[in-house]
């Protein structure tokens, strides 16, 4: 993908359903009880990977243009795959279905695609097998992961999370589900609350007090449908885009702006960027359109317990941090070294490529903005959030640069650079 430098990107979009809850609506609708149709689910092959791992325990999902539709077999009546599941790139399949497995009764070997096979899951693995679970995996740690879950029976624990994860809770709350006695989570910062959100909705006793969760298991779920909002992480690269190019304006319709996931919005602001929030709603889950005009940007610190808000958005940040007017500094970050890639090394390396200033530092990194970026090949590292980084950073780089393998994009936003070239960009 060939992308020039232009000057001016303007309109208005709307990007991709949100990953997170798309995962989750499939996953806790396919255990409750009675039908849940979802609108706006993201198409990407991550989510799609989590349909296919319940069709494989007996749920009949029906996808189609407008809506997926569960048809949900209850908390105990998913069955015995009769393969191997598949998680392919996703992280959040991969981490969140240990829960739920663990507390099933047939064993079930589970593995991913060979980034996902290098992604530590010791981190669901230790306080699942504290609840009772029994899960095996290479040296452990990494992917085909078994789970016993014929051998177990399930109890509630009080853990004290070591770093602030979605992914981490989400596992220990689903397992919750299954458990024997109450399930109490305390995060060291807050994290993304979807699952906690989705599963009030469904009728959970689960109660949020600070930083402490208590989860009741329930006898079963009730179906409810799930209009799923723009995802906000995609929202992010245009938000940076319209920021840094001369002459934007864009406005991006129905963004989820669950306050757990609004640190990109929050930094960019410090930034000095131009972002007006409208038409707010809020069901399930909050959501307003953005607009954002071509600003002036400043650096800034970011770290400390903003980072769990916006972890998935630093790729982004670092781009605009690279346009901005002074030094940035990242830190705190050590998450972004087992995502996709090691996204601290991916970006360091990718934005010193088109002439920027960066250092990398143990839990981050350090970018003196405001250098006079060219055009360059860039690497994705197979990395979806580095394709579009560095795709955002084309846009204002001198002359052509040209994105490799930047159809990794699909694992969630298949569309990415028709949306691109609708503003004028591509």
């Amino acid at each position: 993908m060939k992308i020039k430098q232009i000057n001016g990107l303007n309109g208005t979009i709307t990007v991709p359903g949100d990953k997170s809850i798309s995962h989750r609506a499939v996953m806790l609708g396919a255990i409750a009880k009675g039908t849940t149709h979802i609108t706006g689910f993201l198409m990407g092959e991550d989510c799609l990977s989590t349909i296919d791992c319940f069709r494989k325990m007996g749920v009949q999902i029906d996808v189609s243009d407008n809506e997926v539709v569960i048809h949900g077999v209850g908390l105990h009546g998913l069955k015995r795959p009769q393969e191997q599941l598949y998680t392919g790139n996703s992280g959040t399949t991969t981490r969140l279905l240990c829960g739920i497995l663990a507390g099933q009764d047939f064993d079930v070997t589970m593995t991913g695609d060979a980034s996902i096979q290098k992604r530590p899951m010791n981190r669901v693995i230790t306080p699942l097998s504290k609840m009772g679970a029994k899960i095996n995996g290479v040296d452990g740690n990494f992917c085909p992961l078994t789970l016993h879950g014929a051998d177990n029976k399930l109890h509630g624990i009080n853990y004290e999370l070591p770093v602030a994860s979605a992914q981490i809770k989400s596992a220990v709350l689903l397992a919750g589900l299954y458990a024997q006695g109450q399930t109490t989570i305390i995060e060291p910062a807050p994290s993304r609350d979807h699952t906690e959100r989705m599963l009030r909705a469904l009728g959970v006793d689960i109660k949020s007090q600070g930083r402490t969760i208590v989860l009741n298991p329930p006898k079963d779920l009730t179906a409810k449908n799930v209009n799923v909002p723009a995802d906000i992480s995609s929202a992010a690269f245009f938000l940076v885009a319209g920021a840094i190019i001369p002459n934007s304006e864009i406005t991006i319709k129905n963004v989820g702006v669950n306050p757990t996931r609004t640190g990109v919005i929050d930094v960019l602001k410090a930034m000095g960027a131009d972002i007006t929030e409208s038409n707010f709603k809020n069901d399930v889950e909050p959501t307003c359109d953005l607009t954002v005009r071509t600003s002036k940007l400043k650096g800034t610190i970011i770290g400390g317990k903003v980072i769990p808000r916006l972890i998935d958005e630093l790729p982004v940040l670092a781009v605009a941090a690279a346009f901005a007017e002074g030094q940035t500094i990242i830190k705190d970050a050590h998450e972004l070294k087992v995502k996709e890639s090691n996204r601290i090394a991916a970006m360091v390396t990718e934005l010193n490529r088109a002439g920027a200033d960066v250092k990398e530092t143990d839990d981050g990194m350090i970018i003196n903005g405001g250098k006079t970026l060219n055009g360059a090949i860039f690497e994705t590292y197979n990395d979806h959030r580095i394709a579009m980084s560095m795709a955002v950073c084309a846009l204002g780089c001198n002359g052509e640069s040209e994105i490799l393998n930047q159809d990794v994009v699909s694992i969630s936003y298949p569309d990415f650079f028709d949306t691109l070239q609708k503003l004028g960009g591509v």
